[in-house]
């Protein structure tokens, strides 16, 4: 459905026609643009947006459908951005990502959403705070939005650092090795940053186009010349964002890497104590099997102190026993 429709002439809105091709020529002849937002639409709601602003069939397709790479492509008429804000859950300790499509032509801004994620609404009215950046055209628009979708990367970024930092905490607290759900809690932590690295990493290559680096940024129209400086600070935090995702993603798996060490050390520890009482049981079974076999002739068969003389070689050598394991730490 379509959230918001406006006309913004010198960096001040005004409120858009009802019909978007008057829209369209309105904006033209003041020499300002119309921006459009909808969110999560239909193929019959979208169509009519995509015959008013010949947008291209391949991109109206990947809006609609979404579950889209972050990705730039440029058309005759428009260009077409895909990014992937981030939700980081605290209560389930999970991160989810939407989508927000980006349509942006000589007069006009299109912006797609799907999912929860990332409400545009606080853009557009930060945008209107400040005309003179708003004035900039639609160039503005793709700015504050990738800017408001990277710097959220970084708040969520901080955020699993610090879930990271108490898995870590539990993993090596001196009691040692963690629960028996440690190993399933750090597979999940580690899907996590998965998904928020699926969002980060292919967003880098957009931003260094738009920012007019590398050998085809120069290339790419609809963006104003003066914006480029605002796209290469947007890409150096997105550069943060994914250096903290490769410290994260590591961290995670030295961390697991730990965690398995420690619970082979724990199982061999076991297997030391199971086979030193296993030894200690050996000995009085066979003392006992032997003086248990009854034969007529056996040294000191009826001696009356026979039993208790069994007894007593039995305690001293459980003692030994005891004593060395003991010294050797497998009790």
């Amino acid at each position: 459905m379509i959230v918001d429709c406006a006309i913004y002439r010198h960096g001040h809105r005004t409120e858009g026609p009802e019909d978007l091709s008057d829209a369209l020529a309105e904006a033209r002849a003041a020499g300002g643009f119309v921006w459009i937002g909808l969110h999560e639409p239909s193929e019959r709601e979208f169509d009519l947006v995509t015959r008013e602003f010949g947008l291209h069939p391949l991109a109206v397709e990947d809006a609609l459908k979404a579950h889209q790479r972050p990705k730039l492509e440029v058309y005759d008429d428009s260009l077409f951005v895909v990014l992937k804000p981030v939700v980081y859950e605290p209560e389930s300790d999970t991160v989810s990502a939407g989508e927000v499509m980006v349509f942006t032509g000589d007069s006009f801004v299109v912006t797609v959403r799907h999912g929860e994620g990332s409400p545009l609404a606080a853009v557009r009215r930060r945008l209107e705070d400040e005309p003179e950046m708003l004035d900039k055209g639609p160039t503005a628009v793709l700015y504050a939005i990738s800017d408001a979708i990277v710097d959220h990367y970084l708040e969520v970024a901080t955020e699993l650092g610090t879930d990271l930092e108490e898995l870590e905490a539990e993993v090596f607290r001196p009691e040692g090795g963690g629960s028996r759900n440690t190993a399933s809690r750090i597979y999940g932590f580690k899907r996590q940053v998965l998904e928020f690295r699926r969002a980060t990493v292919p967003l880098a290559l957009p931003l260094t186009r738009l920012a007019g680096s590398g050998p085809t940024g120069g290339g790419v129209p609809f963006v104003h010349d003066k914006a480029r400086p605002f796209f290469r600070d947007v890409g150096d935090h997105l550069m943060r964002v994914n250096e903290s995702v490769e410290a994260l993603d590591r961290l995670v798996s030295d961390i697991l890497s730990a965690h398995l060490a420690q619970m082979s050390v724990r199982q061999n520890d076991d297997m030391r104590k199971i086979s030193a009482w296993a030894a200690m049981a050996a000995v009085p079974t066979m003392i006992a099997g032997i003086y248990g076999m009854n034969f007529d002739h056996m040294p000191e068969l009826h001696w009356l102190w026979s039993y208790p003389a069994a007894i007593l070689l039995m305690a001293l050598l459980e003692v030994l026993l005891y004593r060395l394991f003991k010294q050797r730490g497998w009790l």
